[in-house]
């Protein structure tokens, strides 16, 4: 994949362009498709053990968040409309190869825990609605084979194309629109299940065992993996008709429509289902539907989660193995990491590199805590990012652009770098999976070091 011509870029007039077939309303269902997933499908329930049945709260804060870091990334990806994403930002900023590197790894780690987070809840709730309660006793095993059928998808080769993007999305956004037409006509009819006694009064009930404000913060720590995705769009930026002024109205509009989303069915969520009943699930949502819709088939309700889990693993592994592959090519990790196929074509070295990695991971990870430490890895990234922002004001740029309003970055790096330390109540169980996938970065690195003395690279191409 070869850059476009980008204003300041003197290398960039030399290289052929990209062809821009990204108009504003595929922009929008990429991103839409990009944050929808497994966290909705599968966490919600896991989200209500941590707050208590004021389970709005930390979405809502979650979007807050996230739409601060969302103005970073507009001015970014409006002043340098290029494929890279945060490395190539934090690269520009900083300067510092190492820095650079390490963001990239974070990046590349949590689509692994991510994926690992969506291969617990398909074996879990919704495939049990599918194929009866005898898979309970193999869930680990069916999580590993469904890593292995990702893993063999990823080395075939999958077509990515944004257009087919829109599809699986109104697939993903059809499962959550049941709920919510569902759940709000048996709430405002009073048609839902007989066994169900719906109590509003649940929305502003927080988690008796701690302090309203931990069990918030907690909460929204895990929460914040609903959000993430926004960051994944400027990867299109090369694509995109006019990006400068495509993206903010498509990545604005299409937080706000994912975030109300959220809302409504956390509110419907909470209301309709009791929170001890919601933190023992990771199939929350078809509990919902159950008592919402006692009429409608579970089994097709559970065929439409686990296509959207699917879909959101399936991408993150493509993207981890598709970084591993871009570090090996630059160089900046051992070079056979970049090894491709030659009848397929594919990085298998690094399909099968993140492959394992995630098998490690979901056979002795709980899928909070992979979901939790997937929001880790993110917020450190956003933080950095949101301080890039501040440094590369000095950065100045001929064609004009979007610019964030300087609190944002401000309170944005200052809400992220809470979220992601302890002071939010994680456990250390995170910082230490995190710990440990950031440590096999910095080993591949030091071995690649030792041996090539080699540490210049091009963040752009990372990925690619």
């Amino acid at each position: 994949m070869e850059e476009t011509n980008v204003a300041g870029d003197p290398d960039a007039a030399r290289k052929p362009a990209l062809k821009k077939v990204i108009g504003p309303k595929l922009l929008l269902f990429f991103i839409i498709g990009d944050i929808l997933g497994t966290t909705i499908y599968a966490l919600t329930g896991e989200v209500a053990g941590k707050v208590g049945g004021a389970l709005w709260v930390p979405f809502l804060v979650a979007f807050v968040v996230a739409f601060l870091t969302a103005l970073s990334y507009l001015e970014l990806v409006g002043k340098y409309p290029r494929a890279g994403g945060a490395p190539l930002y934090v690269h520009k900023a900083f300067g510092v190869n190492i820095l650079t590197f390490l963001i990239a790894f974070a990046v590349m780690s949590s689509g692994i825990t991510s994926a690992s987070s969506a291969a617990q809840a398909f074996s879990g709730d919704y495939l049990e609605g599918i194929v009866g309660e005898n898979v309970s006793g193999w869930s680990w095993l069916v999580a590993i084979g469904f890593l292995a059928l990702l893993s063999l998808i990823n080395f075939r080769g999958v077509s990515e194309s944004v257009r087919m993007n829109v599809v699986l999305t109104c697939v993903e956004v059809t499962g959550l629109l049941i709920v919510i037409v569902f759940g709000a006509y048996a709430l405002f009819t009073g048609t839902h299940s007989a066994d169900v006694d719906p109590d509003p009064g649940r929305l502003v009930k927080f988690d008796p065992d701690t302090s309203p404000l931990l069990a918030v913060t907690s909460a929204t720590a895990l929460a914040f993996f609903a959000m993430v995705g926004f960051e994944d769009s400027v990867n299109m930026a090369e694509e995109t008709k006019s990006p400068t002024r495509t993206f903010p109205r498509a990545l604005l509009l299409g937080m706000t429509i994912t975030a109300t989303i959220y809302l409504l069915i956390a509110l419907i969520t909470s209301t309709l289902v009791p929170t001890d009943t919601l933190a023992d699930s990771d199939g929350p949502l078809l509990l919902v539907v159950k008592a919402a819709a006692p009429w409608f088939p579970p089994v097709v309700f559970s065929l439409i989660a686990l296509f959207a889990v699917t879909n959101t693993a399936l991408i993150n592994m493509m993207m981890a193995s598709r970084l591993v592959y871009g570090m090996a090519q630059e160089r900046i990790i051992p070079t056979p990491f970049g090894v491709v196929h030659p009848v397929r074509r594919t990085p298998w070295v690094a399909i099968l590199f993140t492959g394992l990695v995630a098998v490690v991971l979901v056979s002795s990870l709980e899928i909070a805590d992979l979901g939790s430490t997937t929001s880790l890895l993110l917020l450190a990234v956003f933080t950095v990012v949101n301080v890039a922002v501040l440094v590369l004001r000095r950065d100045k740029v001929e064609h004009e652009h979007f610019r964030a309003p300087t609190w944002a970055p401000v309170l944005g790096a200052l809400t992220c770098a809470f979220f992601a330390s302890p002071l939010s109540g994680r456990p250390g169980t995170e910082y230490l999976v995190g710990g440990i996938l950031l440590g096999i970065g910095l080993l591949f690195w030091g071995v690649n070091a030792l041996f090539r003395r080699r540490s210049e690279f091009n963040p752009s191409q990372l990925g690619k």
